[in-house]
C-alpha cells in the first residue's frame, strides 16, 4: 500500500462509517451481559462484512439466496451470531447460520468463521477455501499467515486485520473504508500496521 493523502470526501465517509460502526457496536455491547459483549461485537462485525465486502455473483446460488454464514469448529460465537443475524437482511438477502465440525459438511458459504484449535486444521480448511469466493474470519494470531482473510482481535475493543492478498485471490473486494479502520493489512506479502 502506498502512502497517499485522502480526499476530504473519503475522510468524511470514513469518519461516518466509524461513527456508525462504533454506535452499532456500543449498542450491541450495552445490551449484552459482560461475558457476551465481545461475541456480540464480533457478530456485529460479521454482519457488517456482508454490507461492505463485494462478492462475485457466482458466490450465490440465486439472486435472492440468503447469506450463508458458516461456523467451522467449536466456536462459541455461533449462538450469538444466530441471534444477531436473525430477522436481518443485507443487500436484499436474509442470513442463515450453518455449523459444522468439518469443512466437507458445509454448503457453499459466503462467510466462514474458522475456529479450529489446531493450526494444521485451520491451514487445511483455509487452503481448501482459498480460491473460493468466501470471506474467512478467525481469531488465531497466525490466521492471516495461514491464509485467512479477516482476523478479529479481542482486547479493550474488537479490532480487525485483513489479508488483502487472500481476499483478491478469493475474488472478494474489500473497500478502502474497511482497510482504513483495520489494525494491520497484509498486501503484496507485507504486513503493514495501518493504525
Amino acid at each position: 500500500m502506498t502512502e497517499r493523502r485522502l480526499s476530504p470526501s473519503i475522510r468524511r465517509a470514513t469518519a461516518a462509517w466509524l461513527l456508525v460502526a462504533q454506535s452499532l457496536f456500543a449498542s450491541a455491547a450495552a445490551q449484552a451481559p459482560p461475558a457476551e459483549q465481545p461475541a456480540r461485537v464480533e457478530a456485529a462485525f460479521v454482519r457488517n462484512f456482508a454490507r461492505y465486502v463485494s462478492w462475485p455473483t457466482r458466490a450465490f446460488a440465486g439472486e435472492h439466496s440468503p447469506w450463508l454464514v458458516c461456523v467451522l469448529g467449536n466456536d462459541p460465537l455461533d449462538a450469538v451470531l444466530e441471534s444477531t443475524l436473525q430477522g436481518r437482511t443485507e443487500q436484499g438477502r436474509a442470513f442463515q447460520v450453518v455449523r459444522a465440525a468439518r469443512l466437507e459438511q458445509l454448503p457453499p458459504c459466503q462467510i466462514v468463521v474458522v475456529d479450529f484449535p489446531h493450526a494444521a486444521q485451520r491451514r487445511a480448511a483455509l487452503s481448501e477455501l482459498s480460491r473460493r469466493p468466501v470471506l474467512t474470519v478467525g481469531r488465531a494470531p497466525e490466521f492471516l499467515d495461514e491464509g485467512g482473510i479477516v482476523r478479529l482481535i479481542t482486547g479493550e475493543r474488537i479490532e480487525m486485520s485483513i489479508n488483502l492478498d487472500q481476499a483478491r485471490a478469493a475474488s472478494l473486494t474489500i473497500p478502502a473504508k474497511m482497510l482504513e479502520v483495520s489494525r494491520e493489512v497484509l498486501e503484496n506479502g507485507t504486513l503493514r500496521r495501518w493504525r
